[in-house]
């Protein structure tokens, strides 16, 4: 049994002997390759175990509200707009701190992993702003999760090179690099390789969220302070405004541990799940003394309301995923609500990631790609938004254009009030879009999904598929999709019914026609594919069980 089958302690703190009290600590049980010792410091361990002695309880009731929110819709309970928040909603007084130094202007942000080769391409890549992703663009094996700590502790210092196995060398050259805004992994993450035992001798693996908010912060708050910027971060998977109240604890925390002044940390909230669209405004609120802004994180978001729609019946059946563009009903009235309700508190408004990706050597495929991106960018921007994400530096200039057409000499448009929006719950919720599935859209679920879990399995989280730049949302949607035609007993357009055993067919023929070489994890994406995609069962992520049982690497 793997730690994530494993029930939560029981958290009958008071109920233990006193003398049977220890001091709380954090034991690495992963291997420590070179250089981890500059990160895994005493030091930094006691502030980290300090995290989890303080926040690791709360961590878990939080994940219990989902499970049980997630029930309460699975039997037909729609999320709603809170009555018990309605005052938070309806006080226009209150605003979010707003952008810390380097956040004023983030008209396009960059986002990627942050192994040394991809993190010095984006310092050096122009964008405003980097997304510097140890979370869906990171597969957490120990060696990405440290190394990218290192990565990053080296650029703030200036002191990051790398040279290829094929001896090409890199260097930040940029006068001016991005502003760095972490993303660490989200509350329901853990991290196999530090185990944290608490005051009552109860062993646990770590947080994922607080060992890479932990160790970053730690390292390199003042050294960000001192450049004239901040410790910023991006916080994913939040479901509600507890979640993000729990973040600004831990904020709150960390800034009196490294004694640095309260609301030096600022975050940026994205907005990829169902319920959290349901209460912006009140994680706004949770977080107005470290928030700068939401972000509408649109791929997550598809995948959420599949998730969580996924026994309600054909009307909340989606779909292929290509069909489901940010111009659906849904969708449209997600972002216009989510511009009016940051522009209302003061918060910046950030767009999504558009998938397409350039491709240099086939002109006639990368003018399409700049061309759905510039599409893209020029509705967000038309809309209010205040920047966006893109995936490439190729894309930075088509993106920019597109804003400064919109913000001129502005760093943003956060005065643009969206008060000819009005969203109401049966716009997020009008998830009907009228489009088939087809059996090519079955089987391109399969087959991206197969090649991302492969790549993942191998340690690379941002993954160029078909001319599109995936994550581990796009494998998210994938599997998701196929296990509630599944479960729906869907057909194609073409009147082929989507069962298991037609969809294991599909996997096999994929696994026939792809490129096998020594080393590569087909087999075992194939497994991990069946397991999340083709079981009676749903299991909320595909990364849990998928890391727990693949990526674990004890010494």
């Amino acid at each position: 049994m793997t730690i994530t089958d494993i029930a939560p302690p029981p958290r009958a703190f008071r109920a233990e002997p006193e003398h049977d009290r220890i001091t709380p600590t954090l034991t690495v049980v992963g291997p420590l390759h070179e250089r981890y010792e500059e990160i895994l410091t005493g030091e930094a361990l006691a502030f980290v175990a300090a995290l989890h002695e303080l926040f690791a309880g709360a961590r878990y009731d939080r994940l219990a509200d989902r499970m049980r929110h997630g029930y309460e819709i699975g039997n037909g309970r729609d999320p709603r707009f809170r009555d018990d928040t309605a005052r938070i909603r309806e006080d226009s007084s209150w605003r979010v701190a707003g952008p810390g130094p380097g956040l004023e202007d983030r008209r396009v942000e960059i986002t990627g992993p942050t192994d040394p080769r991809m993190t010095i391409n984006a310092l050096n890549s122009g964008a405003h702003v980097w997304l510097a992703d140890q979370e869906d663009a990171t597969s957490p094996t120990w060696r990405n999760v440290i190394g990218g700590q290192l990565s990053l502790r080296d650029a703030i210092r200036g002191q990051l090179s790398f040279t290829s196995p094929e001896g090409k060398r890199y260097e930040v050259t940029a006068e001016r690099t991005p502003t760095i805004v972490m993303r660490p992994r989200g509350w329901h993450l853990e991290e196999h390789h530090i185990h944290f035992t608490d005051r009552y001798r109860r062993t646990m693996a770590a947080s994922g969220s607080l060992v890479d908010f932990g160790l970053y912060a730690f390292h390199n708050a003042q050294a960000l302070i001192d450049q004239g910027r901040g410790p910023y971060f991006y916080l994913p998977k939040i479901e509600s405004s507890e979640e993000a109240r729990l973040w600004d604890q831990v904020f709150t925390f960390t800034e009196q541990y490294l004694g640095i002044r309260h609301g030096t940390i600022r975050a940026t909230v994205l907005i990829e799940t169902l319920p959290a669209a349901f209460e912006m405004e009140e994680i706004l609120y949770e977080l107005r003394d470290h928030c700068a802004g939401l972000n509408a994180g649109r791929w997550d978001y598809i995948f959420s309301i599949i998730k969580t729609y996924r026994g309600r019946g054909s009307r909340f059946v989606m779909p292929d995923r290509n069909q489901v563009t940010m111009t659906v009903d849904f969708m449209r009235a997600y972002t216009e609500l989510l511009v009016k309700t940051c522009h209302k508190r003061g918060a910046h408004a950030i767009g999504g990631m558009s998938a397409f990706i350039p491709n240099r050597r086939d002109p006639e495929a990368n003018a399409r790609a700049l061309e759905q991106v510039a599409a893209d960018k020029r509705r967000e921007a038309a809309d209010g938004f205040d920047g966006t994400w893109v995936a490439h530096p190729d894309l930075i200039p088509v993106a920019r254009a597109e804003f400064d057409a919109v913000l001129g000499d502005r760093p943003n448009q956060v005065d643009r009030q969206r008060d000819d929006v009005q969203v109401y719950e049966r716009h997020l919720l009008n998830l009907w879009i009228g489009r088939p599935i087809t059996d090519a859209g079955v089987r391109a679920n399969v087959s991206v999904a197969l090649r991302y879990i492969e790549a993942w399995l191998r340690g690379q989280g941002a993954v160029a598929i078909d001319g599109l730049m995936e994550d581990v949302a796009t494998a998210e949607i994938s599997r998701s999709q196929i296990w509630q035609w599944i479960r729906q007993e869907k057909s194609t357009e073409e009147g082929t019914p989507i069962t298991r055993e037609y969809v294991s067919s599909l996997v096999d023929e994929v696994l026939a026609e792809v490129d096998r070489h020594d080393g590569d994890r087909f087999d075992d994406a194939a497994e991990v594919f069946r397991d999340v995609a083709l079981s009676e069962g749903f299991r909320p992520f595909l990364t849990t069980r998928a890391y727990a049982d693949h990526l674990v690497e004890l010494a």
